[in-house]
C-alpha cells in the first residue's frame, strides 16, 4: 500500500512513500519515439540530449505518457483499487496459501497510512478464511492500530533504532510512538515479530543492539527478532523517480550482522538474520 509518514534515509521502496501514483523513468528502454511528449497534458516532458526529460514539478502522474510508451521506458507506479479488486488478486493464490500456511500480508509504504482501507481489506480477508499479517512501522495513533488487531493473525513490526535523536534525524519522525505501540501490542497478546534493518553508521553498534534487546525483554510478551542487513537493490529506484538520494551506503558484512544477532541471543531473545 502506498503512502508512508517516515522518510528513512535507507528506504528501498521510495516509490511507496507518496500516497499518489508516480511515474518511473527507465532511460535504457527509451526508443526515442516522442509519443510521451505529445501525450503529456501538462507539457511536462521535453527532449534532451540524453533522452526525454520529465519536469517533476509539472507532472501530475496522470499516466498519459505511460499508456503510449510501448517500450516501458515510462511506468506508472501505483494504482487505485477497491477492496474487491484487491481480494480478487489475493484469491488467485489461495492454493499456495493452503499449502504453505501463508495468507495475505499488508505492507507498503505504511498500511496504517490508509487506515480505513487497510481495516476493510483485513476484514474481507478474515471473512474469506485467510491468514492475515500486518507489516508496519508502528507509526500511528494506538487506536488506529488497535482496531486492526481482531482481524490480524501476526504483526511484522519494524524497529529502526532506539536513540530518539538519531531516529528523528534519519527517519524524519520520533520513535516514541513506535515503541509505545509495540508495548501495547505485546500486552494485547498479538503474535509479534520484530524486524530491524541493520544500517552501517546508524544502528550497527553493539550498544544500540544491546539497548534494543533490553527493551524487548522488558515487554510483557517478548517478541522474536530478525535482523535485516541493508542492501543496495533499491538505489536505482531513486534515479528512475527523479529523486536525488545522496545517502547511498555500504551494506554491513554478514559476519558483523551475525555477531549482532549472537549478542541479542546472549541477552535471552530469539533472533535470526534475514537474507
Amino acid at each position: 500500500m502506498k503512502g508512508c509518514p517516515l522518510r528513512c534515509d535507507w528506504c528501498h521502496n521510495p516509490e511507496s512513500q507518496s500516497s499518489k501514483p508516480v511515474v518511473a523513468q527507465f532511460r535504457r528502454n527509451c526508443i526515442g519515439c516522442g509519443k510521451c511528449i505529445e501525450a503529456c497534458p501538462q507539457h511536462g516532458i521535453t527532449a534532451g540530449e540524453d533522452g526525454i526529460v520529465i519536469n517533476r514539478a509539472l507532472c501530475q502522474s496522470c499516466g498519459a505518457c505511460t499508456r503510449v510508451c510501448v517500450a516501458e521506458a515510462l511506468v506508472l507506479r501505483g494504482q487505485e483499487m477497491t477492496v474487491e479488486q484487491v481480494m480478487a488478486e489475493v484469491e488467485k493464490d489461495r492454493a499456495f496459501y493452503e499449502n504453505s500456511g501463508g495468507g495475505m500480508t499488508l505492507s507498503g509504504g505504511e498500511p496504517l497510512y490508509q487506515p480505513e482501507f487497510a481495516l476493510a481489506l483485513l476484514q474481507a480477508a478474515k471473512a474469506a478464511g485467510l491468514h492475515t499479517c500486518l507489516d508496519t512501522s508502528g507509526h500511528a495513533f494506538w487506536p488506529v492500530l488497535e482496531q486492526m488487531l481482531p482481524y490480524v493473525d501476526m504483526v511484522l513490526y519494524d524497529v529502526k533504532g532506539m536513540d530518539p535523536r538519531r531516529h528523528q534525524q534519519y527517519t524524519g519522525r520520533s520513535n516514541r510512538q513506535i515503541l509505545e505501540n509495540l508495548r501495547h501490542l505485546t500486552e494485547d497478546g498479538v503474535r509479534v515479530h520484530v524486524r530491524v534493518p541493520v544500517i552501517k553508521g546508524y544502528n550497527d553498534e553493539t550498544g544500540e543492539m544491546t539497548e534494543l534487546a533490553r527493551y524487548l525483554r522488558s515487554l510483557k510478551n517478548t517478541p522474536s527478532v530478525e535482523l535485516l542487513p541493508y542492501h543496495r537493490l533499491g538505489e536505482g529506484k531513486y534515479e528512475s523517480l527523479g529523486i536525488r538520494n545522496g545517502h547511498h551506503r555500504e551494506p554491513p558484512s554478514r559476519e558483523q550482522v551475525e555477531a549482532l544477532a549472537a549478542l541479542i541471543r546472549d541477552l535471552g531473545l530469539e533472533c535470526q538474520v534475514g537474507g
